[in-house]
């Protein structure tokens, strides 16, 4: 029996074969504290120090602008948090209502801290207006923050225009990347962002270690509290194997990004003309244009999207949607689309990879396909 093909790239990806060889040694022989000075230490704190600016050269920022984390949660609770906490005296923040739940939740916990949120609606294309966004700003606003791609439908927000407008006013930018690093060129001097979010096994790292690009004079707090690890903001011992293998993959995107971006939309492209032949009435969630070139999310018709998967186990995807009680609920972002919940319920996400060919497309999208005539033949009958 085959191997399902794996279209689940925006959950998570395979680590990069250069990556696991640059973290093995620091498993095994060097093993040292980068906080300690003898050589073991050294060694270690000079491997840190070279991932440091891998990250950095990736994103256009300075390597002492990078703080690493133990992984995108962390940075945005790092981002949002200590934001509130060295600023008291605004109280406001801006964000959209498809957020990751790694913004979502902490922004339903500063309100709780007497923060007030204002949350911009994305149209059907799944963005929001920056002029909208913009429109929100007060007196008060304190932070902006807005995923760079949305991890559902890979729509990608108007960050920049966004940004600018923010700055102007002495508002603090923090945008959430890590479905865009590694995918698309992400730059934080053309984003104009003063925080951004990166996670390493979004870009064929390892698990468990991301990143915040902290413009430099950038004021937030940290809310763990320990020694004066990554300046302080970061306290305990670093990863430092993950944080290597985070460096190569780093390395490689940078390396990769412009053959990776053209082949990604390729064969997206590729998935979806395949699907239309095979699903008449199939519908995709947002602009094909303007979003990361990896991924689809598609509607098929009169089925629910768990279903699909379910009759197709040949293909490893997501949904995108929660499970409650038994029942199948639609996703909260598809729904902010203005997808009607009977249609956006047999919504599924498919995310291409690196290593994922024509063949698997092929195949894929045949299985889907197969799957979606069986579900409604059965229901016919």
């Amino acid at each position: 029996m085959r191997d399902p093909i794996y279209l689940d790239h925006n959950a998570t990806t395979p680590i990069l074969s250069e990556a696991l060889d640059a973290m093995l040694p620091y498993l095994r022989g060097r093993y040292g504290n980068p906080s300690s000075q003898h050589a073991f230490g050294q060694v270690a704190r000079k491997a840190v120090d070279q991932a440091r600016e891998q990250v950095a050269e990736l994103l256009g920022a300075a390597p002492e602008e990078i703080y690493f984390t133990s992984g995108g949660t962390e940075s945005n609770n790092l981002a949002l948090r200590g934001a509130a906490q060295a600023h008291p005296e605004k109280k406001h923040f801006v964000t959209s209502n498809v957020e990751h739940p790694a913004i979502s939740n902490v922004c339903s916990f500063l309100e709780g801290q007497g923060h007030r949120m204002t949350r911009i609606p994305v149209g059907s294309s799944g963005r929001v207006s920056a002029e909208e966004v913009i429109g929100a700003l007060a007196d008060d606003t304190l932070l902006v923050t807005i995923m760079h791609a949305n991890n559902e439908t890979g729509v990608i927000q108007p960050i920049g225009e966004i940004a600018r407008a923010a700055r102007e006013r002495g508002i603090l930018v923090h945008t959430d990347a890590a479905q865009s690093v590694g995918k698309v060129p992400v730059r934080v001097e053309d984003l104009s962002v003063d925080l951004l979010t990166v996670a390493a096994h979004k870009l064929y790292g390892p698990k468990g270690v991301g990143a915040l690009y902290l413009r430099k004079g950038t004021r937030i707090a940290p809310f763990n509290l320990g020694a004066s690890h990554e300046r302080g903001l970061r306290p305990g011992t670093e990863n430092v194997a993950s944080i290597v293998g985070f460096g190569a993959a780093c390395a490689a995107a940078s390396r990769d990004a412009e053959w990776l971006e053209e082949l990604l939309a390729m064969m997206r492209d590729r998935l979806w003309n395949k699907l239309r032949e095979l699903v008449p009435g199939i519908a995709l969630n947002g602009d094909l244009e303007g979003r990361i070139p990896n991924t689809l999310n598609v509607r098929f018709p009169r089925v629910t999207g768990p279903a699909v998967l379910a009759a197709a186990p040949g293909v490893a995807a997501s949904t995108g949607a929660a499970c409650h009680d038994g029942g199948d609920v639609a996703s909260a972002t598809i729904l902010a689309m203005g997808v009607p919940p009977e249609e956006a319920i047999g919504s599924v996400r498919l995310t291409l990879g690196r290593a994922t060919t024509d063949a698997e497309v092929d195949r894929a999208a045949e299985e889907l396909g197969a799957a979606w005539r069986s579900l409604t033949a059965s229901t016919k009958g």
